[in-house]
């Protein structure tokens, strides 16, 4: 009976924390409040912007051309949240934007809009609107909750969140395993292992959310394009990577834009 205990615990939590995304249609497994995931991310941001050199917006036009896109990102997001009756989706979402000193190709979003660029990407994105192609994704992985989705998983996998254990912020496990997936040390953004199911959504998704804030969606082909360049052409198999092949995702891309375009107007 002992060993049975814990599955016993398991199958409730489970399914009382499936829940269908508002967004993209599909059961997800979301354990942690959504509240307490926001605050820890708060923490971890802060603590981000305390250690590295951010780009003060009045000293720089890619601060403020950050600032910008992400602004009408981010509107463009609360409208289509709110054109579905979907609103609460949002609570808690407290935006901001920084760009940051580091040679890094890559961009990130936490749970609860913080967002950071790292100036390393601006020679791939080359313009705004590329620019607004990469925040659209990476803000989609906050808002459809992939976060949380492979927290859950983690937890589930590593025994963490039986009888409520993972609703407190202190335990031990939570927070490893929220620095594993968020922490910066984690390569988070461009490099995080989302799986590809998460990535294709964040592509889908981060296109219609670019086309309404009035970014031309179809940047986002010779956009990744070039970040197939940047990145060396690397010939992994995908089945191999977590991420989409370049060509994949490409092809994906193509497929979305129809629909992008019909939420685009210049």
């Amino acid at each position: 009976m002992r060993k049975l205990l814990p599955i016993l615990l398991f199958f409730p939590l489970f399914y009382s924390s499936c829940t269908t995304n508002a967004v993209t249609g599909r059961k997800q497994l979301n354990i942690l409040p959504e509240g307490q995931l926001q605050q820890m991310a708060l923490t971890e941001y802060k603590t981000f912007l305390s250690q590295s050199k951010v780009v003060a917006n009045n000293t720089s036009n890619n601060a403020e051309m950050v600032r910008r896109v992400g602004s009408k990102i981010s509107n463009a997001i609360t409208q289509y949240y709110s054109s579905k009756g979907k609103s609460e989706i949002l609570e808690g979402y407290k935006w901001e934007f920084n760009l940051v000193d580091n040679k890094e190709v890559n961009a990130w979003c936490m749970p609860g809009g913080k967002v950071v660029v790292y100036t390393g990407l601006l020679p791939v994105t080359q313009n705004e609107t590329a620019l607004a192609i990469v925040l659209g994704h990476e803000i989609a992985h906050a808002v459809a909750s992939h976060g949380n989705e492979r927290m859950s998983q983690s937890l589930i996998t590593q025994g963490v969140g039986i009888a409520g254990d993972v609703l407190t912020s202190n335990n031990g496990k939570v927070n490893s395993i929220f620095n594993g997936i968020f922490g910066p040390g984690s390569q988070i953004g461009f490099l995080l292992p989302n799986s590809r199911l998460q990535e294709y959504e964040a592509d889908h998704f981060g296109l219609i959310f670019a086309a309404m804030a009035g970014y031309n969606p179809t940047e986002a082909i010779p956009f990744w394009k070039r970040m197939a360049a940047a990145s060396g052409n690397q010939n992994t198999p995908e089945f191999l990577t977590t991420h989409p092949s370049d060509e994949n995702r490409i092809s994906r891309l193509q497929g979305y834009m129809a629909e992008a375009l019909r939420f685009y107007k210049p």
